[in-house]
């Protein structure tokens, strides 16, 4: 289990590939993105970072580039489907490796 959690966490770091999210470039307040909208989601998508909109001070949006987009759904999908299965083996409705090795080679037989 501490391998999957190492891999997990590796993963969710690099879902904006690697990029860590810069406090001056990509924060900015909802009337600056108004006035330059095609450049800050240019930046968003160049830099695979998101951009946090603020209003009134207060973080309220993120822009995100559609490629960074996907890959936190697929994610999230990946993390769902795992912890589902956590959740069998703890309730004690997983197959041994043996078991399932030779049901896949009796299937691969037919």
């Amino acid at each position: 289990m501490y391998v999957w959690r190492y891999i997990l966490r590796t993963d969710i770091r690099n879902i904006f590939g690697g990029n860590m999210l810069n406090l001056v470039d990509d924060v900015r307040p909802v009337s600056e993105f108004r006035a330059n909208a095609m450049s800050l989601i240019s930046q968003a998508r160049k830099n695979h970072r998101p951009i946090i909109l603020t209003q009134h001070g207060k973080t309220s949006a993120v822009v995100v580039g559609i490629e960074e987009y996907q890959e936190m759904l697929e994610t999230l999908e990946y993390l769902r489907k795992n912890n589902e299965a956590e959740q069998d083996i703890d309730a004690g409705k997983g197959v041994a490796h043996g078991e399932a090795r030779k049901a896949i080679y009796a299937r691969a037989k037919r």
